[in-house]
């Protein structure tokens, strides 16, 4: 009998020092041309993984200029309860050919897919989503679409998956009309300081990707957009406090509440290692989990003579 205790006790010891020493892995690059990417996405990454109550190792791994199998098979042991990145798509490709028998939060998307690796990323397929649905609400008919040049490329994913949600016509013009019909609007694609160059553009109908707005830059008034709504409120105290400690542009911000959104959905995973399906409202907007599949809508917002408000 007190053979089969001893068996007991070493049995539940054994059991809580290897809790104690599952880890989750995070591969990002830290060096490279990703590198301030990757370390704006470890920032908001860390500053909700503190805010937590989850203790779980963190493990990070730099991605730079090393094969994601080699890196796998380097980092990944029986410790390894999770794997958070890569962040590059080329990257997501080679880690979904290498078939991880561990689960995956890759912070990308790819065109194949794989049964452990979830991915989650800020696509411009999920931006064109939101848009549209502005537009639905706008009763928007028809659009006309006037880009910045040189940035053709950059808006080609954007407007095709724009194209595959709608049914109303899309015509690209070479210069910004002053008036619009009631059911017609204008889709402007460019960064802010082009946007800013223009002449005097309709107060109605008016849209632009979230690409145009820079912190202490001017919008023209009644444009509307879709965007991470932890930039345009006070919910979330750790994207804040990570933004005000250094002057960040926006497209480091939306990083930051990207790695954020992505400690919240690993820990989750952690909690429960058996969840099918989660849904909440992000930093980078809501997040919606089902069957390996993440889908994230951002917010919509409309710039008024009274600043940026919020559209229901």
């Amino acid at each position: 009998m007190l053979n089969n205790k001893k068996i007991l006790m070493s049995f539940i010891l054994y059991c809580i020092l290897n809790h104690a020493q599952a880890e989750v892995l995070v591969i990002l690059p830290e060096s490279g041309p990703l590198a301030r990417a990757g370390l704006s996405i470890k920032q908001g990454f860390m500053s909700a993984y503190q805010a937590s109550e989850l203790e779980t190792p963190i493990k990070f791994v730099n991605s730079d200029k090393k094969p994601i199998a080699q890196l796998l098979k380097q980092n990944v042991n029986k410790k390894t309860q999770m794997v958070i990145g890569p962040l590059a798509r080329q990257d997501v490709e080679a880690l979904i050919k290498a078939k991880p028998k561990v689960r995956v939060l890759a912070l990308n998307d790819a065109s194949s897919q794989f049964a452990n690796v979830e991915q989650f990323s800020l696509s411009k397929q999920e931006d064109a989503v939101a848009l549209n649905q502005v537009l639905q609400n706008d009763k928007i008919k028809e659009l006309y679409v006037l880009q910045q040049k040189d940035a053709e490329i950059d808006n080609e994913l954007f407007l095709i998956s724009l194209l595959t949600q709608t049914n109303y016509r899309l015509n690209l013009i070479e210069e910004a009309p002053k008036k619009l019909n009631k059911h017609t609007g204008l889709l402007l694609l460019g960064n802010n300081a082009w946007l800013n160059k223009l002449p005097q553009l309709p107060h109605k109908n008016i849209y632009i990707l979230a690409n145009a707005v820079e912190q202490g830059q001017t919008l023209p008034v009644g444009v509307k957009f879709c965007d991470a709504p932890a930039l345009y409120g006070s919910e979330w105290p750790d994207v804040i406090q990570a933004v005000q400690e250094n002057v960040i542009p926006m497209a480091y911000q939306r990083l930051i509440a990207f790695g954020g959104d992505a400690w919240h959905i690993a820990s989750q995973y952690l909690a429960e290692p058996n969840l099918k399906s989660m849904q909440f409202q992000g930093r980078t907007g809501l997040i919606q989990v089902n069957n390996n599949q993440i889908q994230r809508i951002p917010h919509c917002y409309e710039n008024t003579k009274k600043g940026i408000r919020a559209l229901l």
